[in-house]
């Protein structure tokens, strides 16, 4: 991985934690991020004159990510509803990167090397360390089923936008017709459950909607750039690091207290981090 993708990856990881201090929402968790979705493709809209129209194969991905999307914001908003954020989201993302790494290998063909494999174990231990609460502390069942579920769609999708990306005249154009379409299911998906209520919650939200849409449109679009230049399964691990950034906000930002356990986890994806560019 070249120092150029590393520092985009590690970037757009920065942007994601940003983007999740932002679903700090008190209602309707899945209409939010749905409507969140909604944002990613009013921000990236102005970019559609400007890049190719996808052709072949490529539309045919896009129509897959746009599926395991779709679960992946239903059982995600589900583990945060069962569980806390501070356990579901690490638990669903830490695992996610273990099942692209086989994924990758297997559908793809894209095995690691060493360092690159030690990289991720590093960072997918870390990011689970990072998830684990204290004695008397019980994570629940459907907490960590919502969440394991919640990350094999993140693996579905990220191996299938990997795969979409590389067969799309470029990565951008790739990500930005994605991010319009999937808005618009989003939108149509919203409205058809949520019905009139669809409406207020966009006025209630709509700077989370808007800036987190932007924010998402950034991160993930630099991850899709990635994958057409880094195997898929190190700039998935990498992009991990939206945890230790998620962390340093709420000390920073929120005054919040990090257990000695959490900075020890810091510590084991930092030098995850580290393994995967020496690799």
């Amino acid at each position: 991985m070249s120092a150029a993708v590393f520092l985009a990856v590690l970037a757009a990881a920065a942007m994601h934690a940003s983007w999740n201090a932002l679903l700090k929402v008190r209602g309707d968790r899945f209409a939010v991020v749905l409507l969140m979705s909604f944002g990613m493709g009013v921000a990236a809209a102005p970019l559609l004159p400007f890049v190719p129209v996808p052709q072949g194969v490529t539309w045919g991905w896009i129509a897959l990510s746009i599926c395991l999307q779709t679960g992946y914001k239903y059982y995600l908003t589900r583990a945060y509803e069962t569980g806390d954020l501070a356990v579901a989201y690490p638990l669903a993302r830490g695992t996610a990167p273990l099942l692209t790494t086989l994924g990758s290998a297997i559908l793809l063909g894209e095995v690691p090397g060493p360092m690159t494999i030690l990289g991720i174990v590093l960072l997918c231990g870390g990011v689970l360390l990072m998830s684990l609460r204290g004695r008397g502390e019980g994570v629940g069942g459907r907490t960590v089923a919502f969440a394991l579920l919640t990350s094999a769609f993140i693996a579905g999708y990220t191996l299938t936008d990997g795969s979409g990306a590389r067969s799309a005249a470029d990565g951008v154009s790739y990500a930005v017709w994605l991010f319009v379409l999937d808005g618009l299911v989003a939108l149509a998906l919203c409205a058809l459950l949520r019905g009139r209520r669809a409406m207020s919650i966009a006025l209630t939200e709509w700077r989370t909607m808007l800036g987190g849409g932007l924010l998402g449109a950034l991160a993930y679009g630099i991850a899709l750039w990635a994958m057409t230049r880094a195997p898929i399964a190190a700039v998935a691990a990498l992009r991990e690091t939206s945890i230790l950034f998620a962390m340093i906000l709420s000390v920073v930002l929120l005054g919040e207290r990090v257990a000695p356990r959490r900075v020890v986890a810091a510590l084991v994806i930092v030098a995850g981090v580290l393994a995967l560019r020496l690799g």
